[in-house]
């Protein structure tokens, strides 16, 4: 059926589709301007695979991932997601050719899961085929467009299919930018390849895809890579600003909640100790402008844009607010400090049996209500000595052996002395809080799973 349905808009597209030319229009086989387009790009799409570090099951893992790149620039520089190379130790691509390269992972950013890899190639190298960037905000819904990466491991594929959705909005996936929906095929793998148009430039990242329920991709646009590209070639992140501001836009139809009037954008919430909760900025107030630019977020979709606005401002510099508050204006400044990380650091255990994580407001806000700065248990081996003693994941450290630990290294210290000393000692009491309430918990360490 499937194979049917795009006989019938090929067939279509063929029949009516007309490209300008200088010396007037020029009707093209619709196959011939898919060719064309596919054939600058596709050589500047890489397979990527990985050796991933993973600390979720209570030891240290490593797992083979793999995902998609595009070369953007001659020198070997390709984007893909941060998904794809997160907690990468080795990064190995394949080229076009057949070629296989080492890359190191130039920038990462969670927030935008983007990522910027650099190929390994030899001094004398000749320069590569790389795609150029397009721009989508010319994109409408029903605009064809290309797919391309590796599914399922395969090493490379292209599909097509049209422009679904211009401006998604995606819950608890649209911090800084909106998604390009598509019907072209993504599956997993896709990760990181282009979306290309008929132009043979990339609108987008292939990022997202729905594993059920019919095709449905989502890509990042172009847009959002072109602002945080450079961000992650200079500083190796993406370097946000933050503010601790939450927004809500002006008419929310999920909530069913709508404001007055059609500029601003309202303030839900600030966080604890954020530079919007000194500059005493309140939920309910509505700002107009920033630093004496306006900004509105009238829906949903238009929250991406504000944010990464406000994401980057300058750092460490006070930036003036003009807000309504109960009718009245106001103005008021904050100063936007650095995000950093947006996830904490790891540490195996062995012998204990568990893995430990730093507290992070942005990845654990639950477990960074109840203490600012801290480690938490990550992860616990089953079976394993912390599972048997009854430790669980979500814990968060206080003491260990009646010392505080407030870093990795704290941990890691113990650790290596009650190794060192297991044949003496093999009991260590751990002083938890567990849903706000105290307690403690032993661990006994004296089997070895591991030769078990």
């Amino acid at each position: 059926m499937r194979r049917l349905l795009v006989f019938v808009i090929v067939a279509a597209a063929t029949a009516q589709i007309a490209l300008s030319a200088e010396d007037g229009l020029a009707k093209l086989d619709f196959r011939e301007v898919v060719g064309k387009a596919k054939d600058q790009v596709f050589p500047a799409v890489v397979f990527i695979k990985c050796i991933r570090e993973s600390h979720e099951s209570g030891k240290k893992t490593s797992q083979e991932m793999s995902g998609s790149g595009v070369i953007v620039t001659p020198t070997g520089e390709v984007l893909t997601n941060w998904h794809v190379v997160d907690k990468a130790v080795e990064v190995r691509c394949l080229l076009f050719d057949g070629r296989p390269v080492d890359a190191k992972v130039l920038g990462s950013d969670k927030d935008s899961d983007l990522a910027l890899l650099q190929l390994e190639l030899p001094p004398d190298a000749a320069p590569l085929p790389y795609a150029e960037l397009g721009d989508s905000t010319k994109l409408k819904e029903g605009d064809f467009v290309m797919a391309m990466g590796a599914p399922w491991g395969l090493t490379r594929s292209v599909s097509i299919g049209i422009i679904s959705c211009t401006r998604r909005f995606l819950a608890g996936k649209s911090e800084y930018s909106l998604w390009l929906q598509t019907d072209a095929s993504i599956s997993p793998g896709n990760s990181g390849g282009p979306l290309v148009n008929t132009a043979g430039e990339v609108v987008g990242i292939n990022t997202l895809a729905a594993m059920a329920g019919g095709d449905m991709g989502f890509a990042i646009p172009s847009e959002a890579v072109r602002c945080i590209m450079p961000h992650l070639r200079e500083h190796g992140k993406a370097n946000w600003s933050w503010t601790g501001l939450q927004l809500q836009a002006l008419k929310d139809f999920n909530r069913n909640i709508y404001f007055e009037g059609t500029q601003g954008v309202i303030v839900a919430e600030t966080d604890p100790e954020s530079p919007a909760r000194h500059a005493g900025i309140k939920a309910r107030d509505r700002i107009l402008k920033i630093n004496g630019a306006p900004i509105t977020a009238l829906t949903e979709e238009d929250l991406p844009a504000v944010r990464r606005t406000i994401g980057l401002l300058a750092k460490y510099k006070p930036a003036g607010i003009e807000l309504l508050r109960d009718g009245k204006m106001m103005t008021v400044e904050f100063t936007p400090r650095e995000k950093g990380d947006v996830e904490g650091e790891e540490l195996d255990c062995p012998r204990w049996d568990l893995t430990v994580k730093e507290i992070n407001q942005f990845d654990n806000p639950d477990l960074h209500f109840y203490r600012k700065k801290g480690l938490f248990v990550y992860g616990v081996k089953q079976p394993g000595n912390a599972g048997t003693s009854g430790l669980r994941a979500q814990d968060i450290i206080l003491k260990i052996d009646g010392k505080d630990v407030a870093t990795l290294d704290d941990v890691k210290s113990i650790h290596t002395v009650s190794i060192e000393n297991v044949a003496a000692k093999h009991r260590i009491v751990f002083t938890l809080l567990r849903n706000g309430l105290v307690r403690m918990v032993v661990l006994n360490f004296s089997r070895d799973y591991e030769k078990q």
